[in-house]
This record gives structure tokens, C-alpha cells and sequence, in this order.
């Protein structure tokens, strides 16, 4: 049997993840550049992050009407959620991206604010991206969870 260290994903940018990247090649690469199709982890330390909103630490809402801007600032409060627990973002392996009134177009917008704000620890996790009539704040248009891992 091999152990945990040994099944250890090393990531692109050098950094190694508590768990394993499986992206099998009877399932499509065309999604894989921006999610992985499966993640394996072992049991160890979990923390799940409630869904974030475009809003900042006043809980005023930032972006009114704008997906990029609403993006940004949810990817953002993600990113301060996983500090607040020190975490790497590379340590996710699951989000729930929520988006109101999706349609194709938003895909590139969202994803792309993604990488600004996380760089080159875009976490490359199981992601489920889910088109939905409304939030529970008619002006928000974006909510993210996330399952976090620890090594």
C-alpha cells in the first residue's frame, strides 16, 4: 500500500496538494485548464466555506449590476476566508459557483476574475458552476462555496 506523501499531487507552479488530481482521459480536457474532473483526498482536516457575496467587510455590496466586479469581489472574500484559516487556494477541492441569470458569456468573466485575484494558485479543483434565478439578496449575482482540505 502507498502511502499519503507518496500520492501527493505536485502542481504546476511547484507547490504540492494534500490530495490527488485524477482527470481521466475518457472524460473531456476541454474543461480541464480551469477544474479537475475528480479530486481524492484522505480523511484529514476539512473546512467549509459558507457561500461568499459580492459584499465587503461592511456588508455593502460592491458592483452593483456587474459580473466582473461582483466576481472579483467574491473570489476575493474566498481568498480572505481561506486566510483566515490558513489556507493555500490550491487546497480546495470543491466550489459551488452560483451565478444569476447565467448564460455562456459569463463562463470567460467569472473565470477570468478568478485568475486575477488568485494568480497562479487558481485552484484547478472539482467545480460545479450552476445557473440559478436568484440569490438570497436581489443584487447579488454571484455566490461561491468551497470544501476545503488540509494536509
Amino acid at each position: 500500500m502507498s502511502t499519503f506523501q507518496e500520492k501527493i499531487y505536485k502542481y504546476g507552479n511547484g507547490a504540492y496538494l494534500p490530495m490527488e488530481i485524477v482527470n481521466p482521459k475518457t472524460l473531456t480536457d476541454k474543461v480541464t485548464s480551469i477544474i479537475s474532473h475528480v479530486v481524492v483526498t484522505p480523511a484529514s482536516k476539512l473546512a467549509f466555506i459558507s457561500g461568499q457575496v459580492s459584499v465587503d467587510e461592511s456588508g455593502a455590496l460592491v458592483g452593483s449590476g456587474d459580473y466582473y466586479a461582483q466576481a472579483i469581489q467574491v473570489f476575493t472574500n474566498l481568498k480572505y476566508a481561506l486566510e483566515a484559516v490558513r489556507a493555500d487556494p490550491l487546497y480546495i477541492a470543491k466550489m459551488n459557483i452560483f451565478v444569476v441569470n447565467h448564460n455562456p458569456e459569463l463562463i470567460s468573466i467569472i473565470f477570468e476574475a478568478g485568475f486575477h485575484v488568485f494568480g497562479p494558485n487558481w485552484p484547478k479543483t472539482a467545480s460545479t458552476y450552476i445557473g440559478v434565478q436568484a440569490l438570497a439578496d436581489p443584487e447579488w449575482l454571484i455566490e461561491i462555496d468551497a470544501i476545503v482540505i488540509f494536509p
